[in-house]
């Protein structure tokens, strides 16, 4: 077959264009942001931590806890200014980001010790993210209590979230509530979020934590919720009748993946944070484990 030049110029481009929206696929920038929970390796040291998340194709690290100390503020990395500086130079040399800390303050709280506890615990987790260059802290909404009604918990929880949103603010710093607990159905969740609407205040979308409880479709729990999820907790389960046994991933009933593609699909640019919790399931499979399986099953997924 003979070609004319404009021909060979047409097919030309047409390659070029193929080769070229191949490599942008299948680019770095373009891969899954892999991180993982230190909830996963809770005996663990931090050199040990940035050696197994480097090694092993992580990018993020989410901090809750070290050495089993939960209080991120007593952990000895973030001790001192020296410390500090110390710790992110290692973050740096190992490739890594912190992505997100996770404090154990509980939003449902509308009076007394217990709320102002979590209150300073969230500032706190705040003011150390800001020290560390790290996006996030997570909190959670958490309870329904029996003495009042769930609008009046949803609006106390909103108003914490704000409390918090405005504090962040200062410090560019972004609250995360994780879908947790008694609020685990997508419509308590937007109310929540409507109700405390501020630039400063977004949503971590646990995918178990809400499937395993109220069944709803991750495709109908994303299109409610789309435009307040920047993070993610990845983790899969099995369910025994009433018991949920964590596995590995895509080897559980959870439709992980069917959300993880959801996410990806619609441009999703934040990190899918793997949540094996080790420390409060002791009996379920090791770190050196469960923490390499996850990118090699998300690199099969991915094809990258």
């Amino acid at each position: 077959m003979v070609y004319s030049r404009k021909q060979f110029l047409q097919n030309s481009a047409i390659l070029l264009a193929a080769t070229m929206y191949s490599s942008t696929f299948a680019s770095p920038k373009n891969k899954a942001l892999l991180a993982f929970s230190t909830l996963g390796c809770p005996d663990w040291s931090f050199q040990q931590i940035v050696d197994f998340a480097a090694a092993n194709g992580y990018s993020g690290l989410e901090i809750r806890g070290i050495k089993r100390q939960m209080d991120l503020t007593k952990c000895d990395e973030f001790s001192s200014p020296e410390r500090i500086k110390a710790t992110l130079s290692l973050m740096k040399e190992k490739g890594l980001k912190f992505v997100n800390l996770g404090a154990s303050a509980n939003m449902h709280f509308h009076e007394g010790p217990e709320k102002e506890k979590s209150i300073t615990e969230a500032k706190a987790f705040i003011d150390l993210a800001q020290k560390i260059n790290c996006p996030y802290v997570r909190v959670f909404p958490n309870k329904f209590p029996k003495d009042r009604t769930k609008d009046q918990t949803i609006q106390t929880v909103a108003e914490n979230l704000l409390t918090l949103g405005k504090y962040a603010k200062e410090r560019n710093v972004t609250v995360l509530l994780e879908t947790h607990g008694d609020f685990s159905g997508s419509d308590d969740i937007l109310k929540v979020m409507k109700a405390a609407s501020h630039p400063n205040i977004a949503l971590v979308w646990d995918i178990s934590n809400m499937w395993t409880i109220t069944k709803e479709s991750p495709q109908e729990v994303y299109k409610k919720l789309k435009k307040y999820i920047v993070h993610t907790h990845i983790k899969d389960a099995k369910l025994n009748g009433d018991k949920l046994q964590y596995s590995l991933l895509g080897q559980g009933d959870v439709p992980i993946f069917e959300a993880i593609d959801i996410l990806y699909k619609d441009g999703y640019k934040g990190y899918y944070s793997f949540e094996w919790e080790k420390l409060w399931h002791p009996e379920i499979a090791e770190p050196e484990i469960a923490l390499a399986d996850y990118p090699k099953a998300m690199k099969n997924h991915f094809n990258f």
